[in-house]
């Protein structure tokens, strides 16, 4: 028989079981979702020797309480939430050992907006189309379809104890403590239904994150960005990172649960290393654009990968 691995003893603001995404069903409809900074989720599996596509905890803001009901090992990334093990501030950034009956829990924001929680073997949620992902909107996967509540308790795939545990040297960690961000994006394929106008304002000036904002898209406040002719295109495929701008002329960042099709013209898309970044900004934050190019997008990919792989260490124990 299966042991219980944690017990969601307070659900916090939004809490939800995480993977990298549920991929191949976009034909039929289907949603990507998984971790909106699936970097974070990615490098917290890493730090305890999990495999990359093991399930973890997405929580966003104000965290949850969660008492351990096993020994095992666990890592925070991604948002600085104060994480706290038993009262005590507990390291990010770093794999560690916690016994059974600990508690963790959060003690506010901050920097960034969401952070993953990884535990030894993933979470052991039934899989749905290829993921344990949590889709929402569509209440499917991860715990039942939804976000998780008091008394809610989760189990754990097969936990080995860790050859070793892992840290990311400070150095190499995404700066997330700021209130603007500049998005790097890839312009079109629509960028030419706008106006001269519209385009230099897309790359000069600032936008403002909207309380509107969720798992969806991040949907942004300025000046209006206005077409040539008309706001729509025939309905193709969108994909996380796609900037959409509907007809009132505002730009949505598309994200994890964003549909599979649009009808409104994309005036460009952000670049897959900046996608971790939109994920962490904050309501009431600010965005600027900046234009790259596709080989400049492909050697962003190729030094955080460097990076990473330069700034593991092993934890002393």
């Amino acid at each position: 028989m299966r042991s219980p691995l944690l017990r969601i003893v307070q659900g916090g603001l939004l809490t939800t079981v995480q993977d990298k995404g549920r991929y191949g069903y976009q034909r039929y409809g289907v949603p990507v979702s998984g971790a909106m900074d699936s970097w974070s989720l990615k490098v917290a599996n890493i730090l305890i020797g999990n495999g990359e596509s093991c399930a973890g905890l997405e929580i966003t803001v104000l965290g949850p309480r969660i008492e351990f009901c096993r020994d095992t090992f666990v890592s925070i990334c991604g948002g600085d939430l104060s994480p706290l093990l038993d009262g005590e501030p507990m390291p990010m950034w770093q794999g560690l050992k916690v016994r059974r009956g600990q508690l963790l829990s959060f003690g506010g924001r901050v920097s960034g907006c969401r952070a993953y929680l990884a535990v030894a073997g993933g979470i052991d949620v039934p899989e749905v189309m290829g993921s344990r992902s949590t889709f929402l909107r569509g209440a499917t996967g991860g715990f039942g379809g939804r976000a998780l509540k008091d008394g809610d308790v989760l189990y754990g795939g097969e936990t080995q104890a860790a050859a070793r545990l892992l840290k990311l040297n400070p150095d190499f960690r995404p700066d997330l403590d700021r209130k603007e961000w500049e998005l790097r994006v890839i312009m079109g394929p629509q960028d030419h239904y706008f106006t001269g106008e519209a385009l230099e304002v897309f790359l000069s000036e600032h936008f403002t994150v909207s309380l509107n904002s969720d798992r969806m898209g991040i949907r942004l406040e300025g000046r209006v960005l206005e077409y040539k002719d008309g706001a729509d295109i025939l309905s193709e495929a969108v994909a996380f990172g796609s900037v959409q701008v509907p007809a009132h002329g505002r730009p949505i960042v598309l994200m994890a649960e964003s549909q599979t099709t649009g009808g409104y013209a994309k005036i460009a898309n952000v670049v897959t290393v900046d996608h971790s970044f939109a994920a962490q900004c904050m309501p009431g934050d600010k965005i600027r654009f900046s234009s790259v190019t596709l080989e400049f997008a492909h050697r962003l990919v190729h030094e955080r990968e460097t990076g990473l792989r330069r700034g593991l260490v092993i934890v002393d124990h």
